[in-house]
């Protein structure tokens, strides 16, 4: 009787090839996608209720702060997660700073509401910059165990731009001087009077978007399952390949129905 058929990873098991590890990668698509549509419908939802008035009392904490958390969270994960993927993490980062510095400039000239200054796309941009450095020296951090840290940390630091660093009873206060220096807000210590309409500056986030990162170091060594490849569900996938042309113009589109409907 012949033995085991002993053989690298490929098609026959399940595994992609190194030939497929550059292609798009479905599943990411997919669960960018299901975001992107989530961010449009929560931005709806704000604009409905603080914009132009509509009666949505259940649109508050804590359903609106973990709807929140779970677009950004997901977000910086998945773009994490893509970095291996990417042709160019330095173009890639220069491209969404050049788009958070747009939406800054329009939302101070609309002025429909606090402008948006360190928001969602700044964060995508500095973490991406800060993923190309740390490939160029080759301390990336790999694999499940640097991302359960990295997340862990990222928990730990959540309450950072509030003041407070741990959980709960374990939650320790920092400094209040520390708050009273100018210019820190994109790290993540906003200064006196600092305010703005989407506010995700580089701690802790930073770590979010690194633990995506070694786990997608840590697939592109060993090859992503054929199925996470193969996945499409054809309006996810569109709308996650086009996620940051959805993003610059839905709200400008939400703005102009929202003042059509309630008008």
């Amino acid at each position: 009787m012949a033995g085991p058929d002993l053989k690298s990873p490929g098609v026959g098991d399940g595994v992609s090839s190194k030939a497929d590890r550059h292609k798009r990668i479905g599943v990411f698509d997919a669960i960018r996608g299901f975001s992107v549509i989530s961010m449009v419908l929560f931005h709806l939802c704000y604009d409905l209720r603080f914009l132009a008035g509509a009666d949505l009392s259940w649109f508050a904490p804590p359903l609106q702060d973990i709807w929140r958390a779970s677009i950004s969270w997901t977000f910086l994960f998945v773009a994490g997660c893509m970095c291996p993927l990417s042709r160019s993490n330095l173009r890639r980062g220069l491209a969404y700073g050049t788009v958070a510095l747009a939406v800054y400039v329009v939302t101070i000239i609309a002025a429909v509401d606090v402008p948006i200054s360190f928001g969602i796309i700044y964060c995508m941009s500095v973490c991406t910059l800060v993923a190309w450095l740390l490939g160029k020296l080759h301390c990336l951090p790999q694999g499940p165990i640097a991302a359960a840290v990295l997340f862990i940390l990222f928990v730990l630091l959540l309450g950072f731009s509030s003041g407070t660093i741990g959980i709960g009873p374990l939650s320790l206060a920092l400094p209040h001087a520390l708050y009273e220096a100018p210019g820190l807000a994109w790290l993540g210590i906003p200064g006196p009077g600092f305010s703005s309409g989407d506010y995700y500056p580089l701690v802790p986030f930073v770590f979010m978007y690194l633990a995506g990162a070694s786990m997608g170091t840590w697939f592109e060594e060993r090859g992503y399952p054929r199925w996470a490849c193969r996945a499409h569900v054809p309006v996810l996938n569109l709308v996650g390949r086009h996620a940051l042309l959805v993003y610059v113009v839905h709200q400008p589109v939400l703005l102009l129905l929202t003042g059509v409907v309630w008008e």
